[in-house]
């Protein structure tokens, strides 16, 4: 079976693009990768648009290669990946709210993101054009003795928007779907024109609980395209960034999830170790989020030596406070009962629609762009990758607990092995236009950066993919069967982003 390099035109090679390269194909070529993409030859990695074109990355997970490649709509329509594939039904709708390229053939035209109430329509299309609020039609189900309950988009607890349509029979969930696009700010269209300094900003609000892993992202892209390198030193201190902010949203989704399960008592012993992570982070990088310490070109920040003294011995407290409690959660039927078999995502749903993280390691897709790229850090450190097979809520919940064990190594094996220097480079305008992409592993699974920077290495567009983009539907599929009452343990045990998702 050839590559996925080597059926792509060389003649259409875009220059100036890495580390994957970009080209232009055709339509006829467009639809051969959507049918291999519902064979499952390659992974779908993001569908994203211009005013004139739309980009496909695509992922070779067996040579851990990638490629993305782009179709010109000058008419404003293209082939609808969708329709043989539907993980990109979602991006090709929010393609169409935003520019107004229609995908031919496509399962579902129905608006994404534009919800009606914009003072213009496809915002940046540059075509001046009135919203047309109209209902929004949720998908039926046909049976006896079935009833609709709305949830949303306003919840009880402190959570963002977005709006859940159960169709049940009795307490048996018979179907789900969401409606999101709440939290939209126009990521995309702020980013234009902006210099890298501003844009490294917005990249790290994208999702306040990954702006680490996103700002990561984002350089990682910038870098590529300027062929540049951050300092040895600053790479380790990204690493160490993002492998903190993993611990700690592990530490509050577990405590969160036993939560939702009536289990108190884990929730409050995770919760303080997640503090406690928050306060070290705040102490050394001088934020609880470290939001704006990453940039292109290094870090905003240093260790200093008292800073390495906190992080060593908030590592090894945390490993003898968090061991028991990995017991407490094994040994608790009562807290089981509710997690073991409840939201399945099934397998082949996961493979097919690429999903990272926890989500898609508790069902056996052993993916991790820490391991399969080996980006700096990470290629010079030990870790392993833990999956389950069973895909249910207690699946999700080991993961975490692995996974949380995982970082507590990884930080250690980089506090022990930082290098001295310095922390960042100046970034010089190359004088001519280059594009990049970078993926990073956030605790939530892989984001994907993509950047073109004119000659004077300002932002002409960027694109930023949240892993809940292929994880949202999978929350869909793994709630079918399940009573509404567990419909918070399995939403949780997920843990999508509404913000990072919306743009």
């Amino acid at each position: 079976m050839p590559a996925l390099l080597d059926i792509l035109p060389q003649s259409g090679r875009v220059a100036g693009h890495a580390p994957w390269p970009r080209h232009a194909i055709d339509a006829e070529t467009w639809q051969i990768l959507a049918g291999q993409l519902a064979d499952g030859r390659w992974t779908l990695v993001s569908l994203w648009a211009e005013p004139a074109m739309v980009h496909l990355a695509l992922l070779d997970e067996k040579g851990a290669t990638g490629a993305v490649v782009t179709l010109d709509c000058p008419n404003g329509h293209f082939p609808s990946i969708g329709a043989l594939h539907a993980p990109a039904i979602r991006l090709e709708r929010a393609i169409c709210d935003l520019f107004g390229h229609a995908a031919d053939g496509a399962r579902d035209t129905r608006p994404w993101l534009d919800h009606g109430r914009w003072d213009v329509s496809q915002p940046l299309a540059r075509v001046p054009s009135q919203p047309t609020p109209a209902p929004y039609s949720f998908l039926t189900a046909t049976g006896e003795s079935l009833h609709q309950i709305p949830v949303g988009p306003v919840h009880a607890g402190i959570i963002e928007p977005g709006h859940f349509r159960f169709t049940a029979n009795g307490e048996v969930v018979v179907r789900l779907e969401e409606r999101l696009g709440y939290t939209h700010k126009g990521v995309d269209a702020l980013m234009i024109g902006t210099n890298l300094d501003r844009a490294a900003k917005i990249a790290g609000r994208i999702s306040g609980d990954s702006t680490v892993a996103y700002a990561f992202a984002f350089a990682r892209a910038v870098e590529a395209a300027l062929g540049i390198e951050a300092p040895p030193r600053a790479q380790h201190l990204r690493g160490l960034m993002a492998e903190l902010e993993r611990i700690a949203n592990h530490f509050g989704d577990i405590g969160a999830i036993c939560n939702d399960a009536t289990f108190t008592l884990l929730h409050a012993h995770c919760g303080i170790l997640r503090e406690r992570v928050l306060r070290a982070s705040g102490e050394c990088f001088g934020h609880r989020l470290m939001r704006d310490t990453i940039i292109p070109g290094g870090t905003h920040i240093d260790l200093a030596p008292q800073h390495i003294v906190t992080l060593r011995e908030l590592a090894a407290d945390l490993r003898r406070q968090f061991t028991p409690l990995i017991g407490v959660y094994d040994n608790t039927a009562s807290l089981l009962d509710r997690t073991v078999t409840t939201g399945i995502a099934k397998p082949a749903l996961v493979r097919q629609f690429g999903a990272g993280g926890y989500v898609g390691r508790a069902s056996g897709r052993n993916f991790d762009a820490r391991r399969a790229f080996r980006y700096p850090p990470y290629d010079a450190l030990n870790f392993e990758v833990p999956t389950r097979q069973e895909g249910d809520v207690n699946a999700r919940v080991w993961i975490r607990i692995e996974e949380a064990l995982q970082s507590l190594l990884l930080i250690e094996q980089i506090l022990e092995r930082m290098p001295e220097g310095p922390v960042r480079i100046d970034i010089k305008p190359a004088g001519v236009a280059h594009e990049g992409l970078g993926i990073v592993e956030g605790f939530r699974g892989d984001i994907f950066a993509w950047v073109r920077l004119s000659e004077s290495a300002a932002v002409e567009r960027c694109h930023l993919r949240d892993p809940s983009w292929f994880q949202w539907p999978l929350l869909e599929a793994a709630v079918d069967g399940n009573i509404v009452a567990d419909f918070p343990l399995c939403n949780k045990s997920f843990n999508c982003s509404y913000s990072g998702h919306d743009l």
